[in-house]
């Protein structure tokens, strides 16, 4: 039988990169205590009141067809939004909503790119956007992400891989997996470089209420690039709702109009009823981001302390988002092989660095959404691992 090019750009793109969760996962449903710390599933449940909104939207009959840009009521609130944040006026027809960031950025690349494209973006990379610039036909172009620039990425390393083929600077702040936060500096350097070659940015925000300290700075805000900007976010992270699945797009009003049937082929319309609960946590600081990020800033800082230095591991402190990265080349293992050997051995589930780009060859990333005991003891059992291992 023949397929689709797309199946063969897409092999081993997708549920693959998590293999040490899937093995988690199954060992914790035939009753094994394992210590999860793979995926950025929030630790609290998302605020009472996006229940209360959500349940009254129901009720009230809300539970209908949508159409394809999203409900007047969430378009009106996010142009509110994102019209303070920049300073200037967003409208409704400059935004689309959708089921989350990974549609909205799937729509997005599908808008922007197609075979022959480039899409510069930086390694490391979040798992799925390998797959999303692939899915149109375009190619990935990694710029490297140095750990000794903090994992921001650099204007000179991407003007280094720029050719007639480039279309998007594809960017990620804060980063997932590193908790990088460009500053404005990095910004302006890189928006000059976009303006100069004609290049799109896009640019996911999801992390975007989870700064650690400092405030936070999207290209959109700049209006030098603005009318090359688009930007992805969703409710998964700032309010702890990842399943409620609710996102969107924010961009020039022409690139959103050309985009309007590619979101009515893919979906005709979000739930009304998440719409509605999504306006209302759009519309004010979220409630529960604070305390996500006085948790995840404490165990970011407790497990540097536990492990940085340790046989020569080196532990680098986020200055956003769920994740802490750790570099274990000291042990001569690869990422993959040292989460299997960890999760069978000592019982601890952690993400192999390979599954966010070759970059991070011989790292994990450590989720930071588990009580301060489990990462204690976490970081317990990873430092005797660790030993083990050094001393054979």
């Amino acid at each position: 039988m023949r397929y689709a090019p797309i199946t063969e750009r897409l092999q081993g793109l997708g549920g693959a990169k998590w293999e040490v969760h899937a093995m988690a996962k199954a060992m914790m449903q035939t009753g094994q205590e394992v210590i999860p710390l793979t995926i950025g599933e929030p630790d609290v449940p998302p605020p009472e009141e996006l229940f209360d909104k959500a349940n009254a939207a129901m009720r009230a009959g809300r539970y209908g067809y949508s159409n394809g840009r999203g409900e007047p009521g969430l378009l009106a609130a996010l142009a509110a939004r994102y019209t303070k944040r920049t300073g200037r006026t967003i409208g409704p027809n400059q935004i689309m909503c959708f089921p989350g960031t990974q549609t909205s950025l799937y729509a997005v690349l599908t808008g922007l790119v197609g075979p022959g494209d480039e899409v510069l973006v930086g390694d490391p990379m979040y798992a799925t956007y390998e797959a999303v610039i692939r899915a149109p036909g375009a190619s990935v172009v990694p710029v490297p992400l140095r750990p000794e620039n903090g994992f921001r990425m650099a204007a000179e390393d991407v003007a280094a891989r720029i050719t007639p083929a480039s279309r998007v600077l594809f960017l990620n702040t804060p980063h997932n997996p590193t908790g990088a936060v460009l500053t404005r500096e990095d910004l302006m350097a890189l928006g000059r470089l976009a303006r100069e070659h004609n290049l799109w940015i896009l640019s996911d925000e999801v992390y975007e209420e989870l700064i650690f300290g400092g405030e936070f700075l999207s290209p959109l805000d700049i209006p030098d690039f603005a009318e090359r900007t688009i930007v992805v976010s969703s409710i998964s992270k700032s309010h702890a709702a990842p399943g409620f699945r609710s996102g969107w797009a924010v961009g020039p009003g022409e690139f959103m109009a050309r985009l309007l049937p590619v979101a009515e082929t893919m979906l005709f319309g979000n739930q009304p009823f998440i719409a509605d609960m999504t306006a209302l946590a759009v519309s004010r600081p979220s409630p529960v981001a604070p305390g996500m990020v006085e948790r995840f800033s404490r165990r970011a800082r407790l497990l540097k302390e536990a492990l940085h230095g340790v046989n020569a591991v080196h532990v680098h402190e986020p200055q956003a988002g769920m994740f802490s990265v750790v570099d274990i080349r000291a042990t001569g293992l690869s990422g993959e092989d040292f989460a299997r050997k960890l999760l069978l051995e000592e019982r601890v589930a952690v993400m192999p660095g390979e599954s966010f780009g070759p970059s991070l060859n011989g790292w994990l990333r450590i989720s930071l959404t588990r009580s301060d005991a489990e990462i204690t003891e976490a970081c317990r059992r990873i430092a005797a691992f660790i030993a083990r291992r050094m001393e054979a």
